[in-house]
């Protein structure tokens, strides 16, 4: 480029930047958008009413996710909790293994309503099995938080709330039973 014209140098030098400049922003654009349709994890947070009351709740689906539950954890915020999302209704059962925090437990049917409330003692072995056959969901939260928040059996959660957090999560509602009896949710 010995004998080049200034003028061309220039422009083929702006030229380049521009070209740069606009790969670089498609590039950005295109991880941004990847990072907006990842799906959610266990370790997310999702804003859910129950019984008439905001709860941030992180929602564990895959069999690993339910085994840990809230093991080990002594960080939960006074509107924190977990809930269990199972395929179909059944008895549920869970324990307090590795859990050194107390909880509360709320066993929930396939149309989110609460029908049984449980205190969780800390590290405690025993199963604490649910009566009723038909419950699809179980909850948990900080110890005294639906008394607290006078939420008793026949309290609702948010089922289109819950719905819409599984997709976010990945998960397709209608093997969840959730897209049948909430249709308007998010697709």
């Amino acid at each position: 480029m010995k004998n080049a014209n200034p003028v061309s140098c220039g422009i083929r030098a702006a030229l380049a930047s521009f070209i740069a400049l606009c790969a670089a922003g498609c590039g950005s654009d295109r991880s941004e958008k990847a990072e907006a349709a990842a799906p959610k994890t266990v370790y997310d947070h999702f804003a859910i009413d129950v019984g008439g009351h905001p709860a941030s709740l992180q929602f564990a689906v895959l069999g690993p996710e339910q085994e840990r539950g809230l093991m080990q954890r002594m960080d939960l915020g006074r509107d924190e909790g977990m809930i269990f999302v199972n395929a179909a209704p059944r008895t549920l059962s869970i324990w307090m293994h590795n859990t050194p925090e107390a909880l509360d437990l709320a066993y929930l049917s396939p149309d989110g309503t609460l029908v049984e409330v449980y205190d969780l003692l800390p590290l405690d072995e025993r199963p604490v099995n649910s009566h009723s056959g038909d419950v699809q969901f179980a909850l948990e939260m900080p110890k005294g938080w639906f008394s607290a928040n006078g939420i008793r059996p026949g309290a609702r959660i948010d089922m289109k709330a819950v719905t819409d957090a599984m997709v976010a999560r990945g998960f397709d509602p209608v093997k969840y039973r959730l897209r049948e009896r909430w249709p308007s949710a998010t697709p």
